[in-house]
């Protein structure tokens, strides 16, 4: 009967951790919240903590020797039960179990175990006499002989540590090492040895067992957590490795018992750096700078073991200790802590840490050495707190470098600029990557006048220059408009590097604002081709290692990654293969055929139904039912399609079964993909002068128009009819939430499709009366459809009248936003060359970093006091349309030529003023009763189109309400100028059609409003008899005249004239 042992693959467990678990292992942070943390190493205080330690470390020991164990039972297929327990329990072993149950339960006499007792079971007489026969095997040099004598030892009590011993020593004996070193981590398991496990440890990695060192390291640990030297061996092979997070743990280890080590710091820094752990690193740094500054204040120490005695500055925590602690903050955004720590910290070096006076100015005047121009700093300026000379004292180029960097980077660019300028007066050569930070610095905080010959001087050397220089060059050019230089350098880089697509896509974007369409589309073409040539390949799969590995942990690198594609492929066979996929999308389709169906059936019908008028509960109401029910399955259909949902919107649907494009970066390759197919069909319009795709999203691919057998339109008009009745029947928020949902559908992001829904939700929103939504959807309108006054129309004609209505007319949100629209609409006409145009978003901008400059003399000049517009509400629409900023996203100059005009598509730039959207802004002042900043914006509008009635008559209600306010410094002129505008408008009116009542009504409620009763009742009556002679009354104003003039008689007193109007118009 032989044991499995001698198996080479009981002790392959490939990549299980801890002997079989799959668990991984415990962090050394969590290992050490099993120790106290109270007090020194020998503290007498903690000697229990540390024997419950002891003890939990056993336990998890013995853990793992059990899972292994287990997992040989499992893996021994060949000798079933052969490592099944059949021993037989004696009462010596009961009795045993017994007492100590006992003793656990009570507490009392609980035995001490001393250290270097090995523990294990009480063991059998049966047991007792193998154990023997097998020694005397050894002794007796019959090595077969007592290796099967301590295997049966083993398959009877596996607990037996004796017998594994001798079983590792008989194959060491044998010259069979690495089977020896198996049996004794086994042994050792048994015996809780911290020295054992240490000795294991080396040996395992002597023989290259990396991963079984590791494991070695970690028992150490865990019994002896005194053991620095273990913990430093497990950091460095970890970081060998390439496992920086355990590294990373037995480092903090090592730092926790000997805190502030330079050295561990040392070690430490690139791995805490590498995992992208920065707030530890620093938060590390800090303490240890504390630690040395509170330990040293004179910022120097004397060595006097050495001969001479040496100075150690900072007692070992040196600059370049204090330099890396800056670019930490630096990195993090922390510029002023930065900055505290450059000056604190040069400052205790120098010897002058009492001097705590100079962190009372904001500026560096303090490290104003001799390389600083005295005339540089004007001392008593109002930004200074302390007037204070400075204290030209000498400061190291690389900490005045970083002073530079975080002064520039938090915006103090005086500061910054003069430390980075004697930081520039030295030799390139030598602090190259000084003068590129600084550049970078610049360039982040968009100072590119100032990047920009920082990067040139860097280019100008071989030694210096690089691709990443010569880029952000370029990038600099373009920012400050020198496009034609800035396509010189991206020609040079191109040719330096000629598989850089991103270069070309950069180079085309300047050709295009340079009006050079062929270049630039040459260009596209070439990363078009580019990427459609560049191979595919998967990446290698790695290869599973051997299944006879000596080492008892699967010591490959890949081997976490071959587990999880094991994992993947097990999970992959729980899922529908693609032809049941097909097959079940089949189904669907019939499905949704066969409810389309109905619904056109119910829909008819339905219609019919309502037509009645007597039908309140008949069959149209129950076919409506009915058709809800249906239209309500197709539409959570629709909604639940993932494909039809994409995060990326830009990319059309392409089927149920698109051509498979997995994973994060496909798709971002797919992104860039489409959007080199916009660009290179924008510039064959440029060239071609064609206008067919403007309907096609300019050159976007065109996917699937089908879903499930139905048309997209067909699913639209679906929709649209289901929002409608939901509303009808009182359920708005369930309406409105289906239509935005689609709203956000891949099939439905063309212009048309996206107008079609809005309006849809405005519907919907008018009929419930939620005037919010109808403000926010016709905002969103008049943002796509720049410079066009319909959706101004649709959102006059969505707010016509009622308190609601005009609580949302007056809305801030909408005040802002028209005001905008405003200013860029007079910019249009006045300076057309401040503007650009962005083809992916569709929409004119200002050229100058999104600020407005109004032109002189137009709406967007300083108002008259008290406007409601003032211009602090970007984010308003900046979730739909991004502003195009100047050498931003590829645009275009307003006025650079015709083809430009052509690629900006149905947007095209006004040429004259545009009254309507000035009248509407000055309506919204009028009902907000700021009638100041209405006559303003008033009176441009009429400059603009005096021929307007409607602009006349609200110049003259401005006129009056502001005659009616207590600020009015000269009522009876403002008074005088309504009544001019009215007449205006009368000249205006009267020629229309059945304008006549409509102006009499005007001048009896002007009247009205200045007290003027007798000559109001004489344009009120007048609109009466206008009235008489009109069939339908609902037409006229009578109704209005006869409330307002019934208003008048019952102040005055005519009571009985009151009532004969109440009788005769206002009566039902």
């Amino acid at each position: 009967m032989a044991l499995s042992l001698a198996n080479e693959e009981a002790f392959d467990f490939q990549d299980e951790d801890a002997l079989g678990s799959s668990e991984p292992e415990p962090e050394e942070s969590e290992l050490d919240n099993e120790q106290s943390d109270n007090g020194g190493e020998g503290d007498e205080s903690d000697i229990g903590e540390d024997m419950g330690g002891e003890i939990n470390a056993e336990k998890e020991i013995e853990g793992d020797f059990d899972r292994l164990m287990e997992s040989i039972r499992l893996r021994d297929a060949s000798n079933t039960g052969v490592l099944s327990k059949d021993w037989d329990i004696s009462i010596e072993e009961r009795e045993a179990e017994f007492r100590d149950d006992l003793r656990a339960a009570s507490g009392i006499g609980r035995r001490r175990r001393k250290k270097g007792r090995a523990s294990g079971p009480v063991l059998s007489q049966q047991v007792k006499a193998l154990i023997g026969e097998g020694n005397q095997a050894y002794i007796d040099n019959d090595l077969p002989e007592a290796i099967r004598v301590m295997q049966e030892v083993i398959r009877i009590e596996p607990r037996a540590a004796s017998a594994w011993s001798v079983l590792a020593q008989c194959h060491s004996d044998m010259h069979q090492e690495q089977r020896a070193l198996q049996l004794r981590i086994m042994a050792a398991h048994l015996t809780h040895d911290a020295e054992e496990w240490d000795r294991l440890a080396r040996q395992s990695r002597e023989m290259g067992f990396k991963q079984q060192a590791l494991y070695c390291y970690r028992k150490v640990y865990s019994l002896d957590p005194t053991n620095v030297d273990a913990l430093w061996d497990r950091a460095s092979l970890a970081q060998e490795m390439g496992d920086l997070k355990t590294a990373r743990n037995a480092y903090l280890s090592v730092l926790k018992r000997i805190p502030h080590d330079l050295a561990i710091l040392s070690f430490l820094r690139p791995i805490l750096i590498e995992l992208s752990d920065l707030t530890t690193c620093t938060t590390l740094f800090q303490q240890a700078f504390d630690y040395y500054y509170a330990l040293y204040p004179a910022g120097r120490v004397i060595d006097t073991s050495t001969t001479p005695a040496t100075e150690i500055p900072g007692g070992g925590f040196t600059l370049l200790e204090i330099l890396v602690l800056a670019d930490l903050y630096n990195t993090q955004g922390e510029h002023e802590k930065a900055i505290d720590t450059i000056r604190k910290g040069c400052r205790w070096l120098q010897g002058r840490a009492e001097q705590r006076y100079w962190d009372l100015l904001d500026d560096d005047r303090e490290f104003d050495g001799a390389d600083v121009p005295t005339d540089s700093r004007r001392i008593g300026e109002e930004r200074r707190a302390v007037e204070m000379e400075p204290g030209k004292n000498e400061l190291d180029i690389n900490a005045r470098h970083r002073l530079a960097v975080a002064r520039i980077k938090m915006g103090d660019t005086e500061e910054g600029k003069m430390h980075a300028n004697i930081i520039l007066s030295q030799d390139v050569l030598d602090y190259a990557p000084l003068f590129t930070e600084i550049a970078d610095a610049y360039f982040e905080r968009k100072m590119y006048a100032e990047a920009r010959p920082i990067y040139e001087i860097l280019g100008a050397d071989v030694a210096t220059s690089s691709i990443y220089i010569l880029l952000q060059t370029a990038a600099c050019l373009r920012m400050v408009n020198e496009l034609k230089e800035a396509a010189e350098v991206y020609e040079h880089v191109r040719l330096a590097d000629p598989t850089n697509n991103d270069v070309k896509m950069k180079l085309a974007e300047i050709y295009e604002i340079l009006n050079e369409p062929r270049r630039a589309l040459d260009l596209v073409y070439e990363v078009i081709d580019s990427r459609k040539k560049r191979s595919k390949d998967a990446a290698p799969t790695p290869t599973p290692a051997p299944l006879g590995t000596p080492s008892l942990f699967q010591e490959d690198r890949g081997s976490w990654k071959q587990k999880a594609g094991a994992g993947g492929a097990g999970r992959a066979q729980n899922r529908l293969t693609h032809a049941q996929l097909r097959e079940l999308e089949a189904e669907k389709e019939k499905e949704v055929f066969r409810g389309w169906g109905r619904v056109k059936e119910l829909w008819s019908g339905m219609m019919k139904g309502m037509q009645l008028e007597n039908d309140v509960e008949g069959e149209g109401k129950q076919e409506e039912r009915e058709w809800l029910v249906e239209a309500e399955k197709l539409v959570e259909t629709f909604r639940e399609t993932r494909n039809l949902f994409l995060t990326s919107r830009n990319l059309p649907f392409r089927g149920m079964f698109p051509r498979s494009k997995a994973g994060r970066q496909q798709l971002q390759e797919a992104e860039r993909e489409a959007d080199e197919e916009r660009m290179a069909s924008r510039l064959h319009l440029n060239l071609e002068h064609d206008t067919i795709t403007k309907n096609t999203g300019k050159g976007k691919v065109t996917g699937v128009q089908i879903f499930r057998g139905v048309s997209f339109d067909d699913w639209l008009r679906l929709f649209m009819q289901y929002a409608f009745l939901l509303t009808k029947r009182g359920q708005f928020e369930i309406a409105d939430e289906v239509l935005r949902h689609i709203l956000v559908s891949n099939a439905y992001q063309s212009r048309e499709r996206q107008d079609s829904i809005r309006l849809a939700l405005i519907t919907c929103a008018i009929h419930a009366q939620r005037h919010t939504a109808i403000v926010e959807h016709v905002r969103k309108l008049i943002t796509t459809h720049q410079f066009n006054n319909e959706p101004l129309r649709i959102l006059l004609a969505c707010l016509s009248s009622g308190l609601r209505a005009t609580d949302a007319f007056i809305t801030s949100t909408l005040q802002k936003h028209l005001f905008r629209e405003m200013k860029m609409a007079d910019a249009a006409v006045t300076k057309p060359e401040m503007l650009r145009w962005n083809p992916v978003n569709k929409r004119y901008a200002y050229g100058n970093q999104g600020k407005s400059v109004s032109g002189s003399g137009g709406v967007g000049a300083a108002s008259a006091g008290g406007d409601v517009g003032d211009d602090d509400d970007v984010g308003d629409d900046v979730d739909e349309i991004a502003l195009v900023l100047a050498g931003g996203s590829s645009g275009t100059g307003a006025g650079a030529s015709v083809e430009t005009q052509e690629a900006a598509g149905d947007i095209k730039l006004p040429t004259k003023q545009n009254p309507i959207i000035v009248t509407i802004y000055g309506q919204i002042c009028i009902a907000a009763k700021s009638y100041q900043s209405a006559i303003f914006y008033l009176l441009h509008a009429y400059d603009y189109y005096p021929e307007d009635p409607m602009i006349c008559l609200c110049l003259a209600i401005a006129s009056i309400g502001r005659a009616m306010q207590r600020q009015s410094d000269n009522r009876h002129h403002l008074v005088t100028q309504a009544m001019g505008f009215l007449s205006k408008y009368r000249e205006l009116r009267k020629e229309e059609e059945d304008g006549a009542g409509e102006v009499e009504y005007n001048f009896g409620r002007a009247f009205h409003q200045l007290g003027l009763y007798s000559y109001a009742v004489k344009h009120y009556e007048k609109v009466l008899e206008l009235a008489e002679k009109v069939e339908v009354v609902e037409n006229t104003l009578a109704r209005e005249a006869a409330y307002n003039l019934s208003l008048i008689f019952v102040l005055t007193g005519a009571v009985p004239l009151a009532d004969a109007l109440y009788h005769r118009w206002l009566s039902v």
